[in-house]
């Protein structure tokens, strides 16, 4: 019997993080995040679009607190690579001065694009701001950066899965998998 998994794309070279590590931890970082904020009034959760959809919904059910969620869509890169450049699509729609601020990221890279975000954020006072990411891939920052909740540290591989795309492709599996840029075709 075969028991290698069946990759819904061809490009799919092995899962990093399994659908059951993901819950598990998301369950933790939510518990964690409850007990840090048991006394705040106004938290929200600020999710950078499109990549953190499926971590930031997942994440709130473990938020056992009167809370709000909001979007920004950013955008920095290009096929598999960082631009450097973030640009800013569509801004979050919440007054947030004075607010408990955790922005939510899929994953951190360069770290540019938390750390441009992180910058514009701080400028609308709010009472707090933190820095929550499913994944981290350390060893690439080029920027210093505080990430206060992640998930996983992974190595430098360019993955796909859990709201993770490449080229819009690979969002719906329901793990971390990396690419093997040799077989991807646009």
């Amino acid at each position: 019997m075969d028991k290698a998994p069946k990759f819904p794309y061809d490009f799919i070279d092995k899962v990093i993080v399994s659908e059951e590590e993901i819950r598990d931890r998301v369950e933790v970082l939510g518990r964690q995040i409850a007990a840090d904020y048991h006394d705040s009034r106004n938290l929200l959760l600020l999710g950078l679009l499109r990549g953190s959809v499926v971590f930031i919904t997942d994440l709130m059910r473990h938020i056992h607190l009167p809370m709000t969620m909001d979007f920004m869509s950013v955008s920095s890169y290009s096929g598999s690579e960082s631009s450097g450049f973030v640009r800013i699509d569509s801004d979050h729609k919440t007054n947030i001065q004075g607010w408990d601020v955790i922005l939510v990221d899929d994953i951190i890279d360069t770290g540019y694009t938390v750390h441009t975000v992180s910058k514009l954020l701080l400028d609308r006072k709010p009472r707090s701001l933190k820095v929550c990411a499913l994944l981290d891939k350390e060893e690439r920052h080029k920027v210093d950066i505080k990430i206060d909740y992640y998930g996983f540290k992974i190595p430098d591989y360019f993955v796909v899965g859990y709201g993770l795309d490449i080229d819009e492709k690979g969002r719906n599996l329901p793990y971390i998998a990396s690419v093997d840029l040799k077989k991807y075709k646009k």
